[in-house]
């Protein structure tokens, strides 16, 4: 046997923070090699935190994770694991997203990434290098380049998050080269359902390659990127650790890698491929790394827990997918709101204008979700009184606000800890109007849409100032279907310092609202829930009626934004969704979306920061990237 002990390090990390990040790394470490681990893995990016951006533009920011990873080194040197951790090195003109293998007081060598994503939320092409196969330099006087790692349990390979995301990445080449030990240091950012995505890529690629993988995650988040950290041991396909998400801390288990070896000289398809390889690879280079990584004599074989290596364990507890649906997307938000809040340390307390309504109802929600995580070591009274220093609710009637809405958000408020305040802007509302009349010219009338402006924009602007007076976080409560098509008011309801929603289509809405009411029973959720949903700027207004249903116009969302059809493919796409709908009517829902979606991009690019919580978000900076100023010709265009 030949076991050896791997531990994951979840570490909240925040940008800039070099040194307050690399305390938390060192008490982790010290931790760790306490605690008999033989090599422990830190995140991407750990030293500076992810994603730095431009920062890394500034040397002084880049040398100074170098700085910091010789005082890690420093503070480790009378430990044995091998360490593992992310950071920024320069090279010459270039910067590279790289792992550092620092083991017994000594940086061993560096290892830049390959795969540089520039899809979705990241850029890093922009301003990494990236590594390639077969380089090898030096930097700071440590090998630097296309290495592997022999020590004195075996040979260890380093990669970077999207390193391992590519079935042609380095893996395979430093496996051929005689690594049976992959550490993946990865900041992959939450997605909605990523998490089996990620598992099963992990075990896919420890299988192809015959290699176990260690894969430590980043937790917490920052700005609109949410992490939720966990990760995977993952031996020749079998994962056999999967660390808790959401929480930092270390997670650790013991494999033998006699098996690995074992595995490939089993397998000769593994065993062909390499030998064909070998022939004109690039040449990997082998770095020497002297020193003990500590007495394994301790360590206990990975038998099954319940004793067979032929029947399946006993199934424990599981959560239905509705549940782990909905939880880990609150779960998500809570973290993306908390880490915001604390972080930027420029705010007191979380302020939200509670309407009545669905959004800003799951916005109080999730705010209060966080301070439930964040203090759950604390009595439950005590966790109500920290709810009751940090949160407001604020609810800001006029003529068109219902008394049902005015009870479900007292109600709703109270059952969450949040001290609710009524203020009417009723009167401000006839003042606005009555001073926009003298600005008109003979012959222009101040517009239904526009009286409907004037209030959000009244309640934008008292939330404002009450924010600068309170220090407060004023979340700002927008949900995504409704920004798709410009159902919002710029400088009224899409005000605030975070956007809690913004990437969280309606139906989404509605649905963690029915879960938390069937959970907790909430008298505020059934009396939100009973009203339709309407914004309450009109008599009788009705948002589905002023729009579509909403799951029609998610779905021209998801087909249009997300698969890239055109409007005619839209049409086609519909009437087999909803059968039950006249042809005609998902034809003129289709245009309507299209017209307005396509006007509307002005506005949801003014948005305040947003947290990202799925593929298709509507963020221009770092999702959709559209033109704000095009025509539509080509929508009806025939094509070749």
């Amino acid at each position: 046997m030949r076991l050896v002990r791997l531990a994951i390090a979840n570490v909240n990390s925040t940008v800039g923070a070099t040194r307050a990040n690399t305390d938390r790394c060192i008490e982790l470490a010290l931790r760790a090699a306490a605690e008999g681990a033989t090599v422990v893995a830190f995140p991407e990016q750990v030293i500076c935190g992810y994603a730095p951006e431009d920062l890394v533009q500034w040397r002084a920011f880049v040398s100074s994770q170098w700085g910091e990873l010789l005082r890690f080194a420093d503070a480790t040197k009378g430990t044995a694991p091998a360490y593992v951790l992310g950071l920024t090195v320069a090279r010459g003109a270039h910067v590279y997203n790289s792992a550092a293998l620092v083991h017994r007081g000594v940086v061993h060598g560096v290892v830049p990434k390959e795969k540089l994503p520039t899809y979705n939320v990241f850029y890093e092409a922009r301003t990494f290098a990236r590594g390639r196969a077969g380089l090898v330099d030096e930097v700071h006087g440590v090998p630097f380049g296309d290495l592997v790692f022999d020590l004195d349990f075996g040979t260890m390979a380093l990669e970077v998050c999207e390193d391992i995301w590519s079935p042609d990445g380095p893996m395979r080449r430093r496996s051929y080269a005689g690594a049976e030990l992959v550490v993946n240091v990865s900041a992959s950012p939450y997605r909605l359902g990523v998490v089996a995505t990620r598992r099963e890529m992990i075990s896919t690629r420890a299988g192809d390659n015959q290699v176990t993988v260690l894969y430590s995650a980043l937790v917490g988040a920052n700005d609109g990127l949410i992490f939720d950290g966990g990760g995977y041991v993952a031996q020749n396909g079998r994962v056999v650790l999967e660390a808790p998400r959401y929480v930092a801390g270390l997670s650790a288990v013991t494999v033998d890698l006699d098996r690995t070896a074992r595995l490939r000289t089993e397998n000769t398809t593994w065993r062909h491929d390499q030998e064909e390889f070998e022939d004109d690879a690039p040449r990997v280079r082998h770095v020497p790394v002297p020193g003990s990584t500590g007495d394994r004599g301790g360590l206990v074989y990975p038998a099954p827990n319940h004793a067979s290596f032929f029947l399946p364990p006993p199934e424990g507890a599981r959560r239905s997918a509705r549940a782990e649906f909905c939880e880990d997307l609150l779960d998500a938000l809570a973290l993306g709101v908390g880490d915001y809040f604390e972080k930027t340390g420029a705010f007191k307390t979380i302020g939200v204008a509670l309407s009545g309504g669905r959004d800003s109802l799951l916005c109080l929600l999730v705010a209060r979700r966080y301070v439930e995580r964040r203090w759950a070591a604390l009595p439950p009274e005590e966790r109500k009184k920290k709810a009751r220093e940090i949160l407001r609710a604020i609810f800001m009637p006029t003529r068109y606000s219902s008394k049902e809405t005015h009870l479900a958000a007292e109600r709703a408020a109270a059952e969450l800890d949040a001290p609710f305040v009524s203020v009417s802007i009723d009167d401000a509302f006839a003042r606005e109007l009555a001073e926009i009349e003298k600005m008109l010219q003979p012959g222009e009338a101040i517009t239904a849409l526009a009286k409907q402006n004037v209030q959000a924009r009244i309640r934008a602007e008292r939330m404002w100032t009450w924010a600068n007076s309170a220090g407060a976080l004023f979340l700002q409560t927008s949900n995504m279907s409704e920004k798709a098509v410009g159902y919002a008011t710029i400088g009224g309801d899409m005000e605030g310092a975070l956007s809690v929603i913004a990437n969280v289509p309606k139906t989404v809405v509605n649905y963690l609202l029915d879960y938390l009411l069937e959970t907790t029973g909430s008298e505020g959720i059934r009396l939100t829930l009973v009203k339709p949903a309407s914004a309450e700027l009109a008599d009788d207004q009705e948002d589905e009626k002023d729009l579509m249903p909403f799951p029609v116009l998610d779905a021209c969302f998801a087909l249009y934004a997300g698969e890239k059809m055109s409007p005619a493919e839209v049409k086609l796409a519909l009437a087999a969704m909803f059968p039950a709908e006249a042809p005609e009517r998902l034809a003129a829902w289709t245009d309507k979306f299209a017209r307005l979606f396509t006007q509307s991009i002005y506005k949801w690019v003014q948005t305040p920061l947003c947290l990202h919580v799925g593929n298709l978000d509507l963020d221009r900076e770092r999702a959709l990237q559209l033109p704000v100023v095009q025509r539509s010709e080509w929508q009806s265009s025939r094509g070749g």
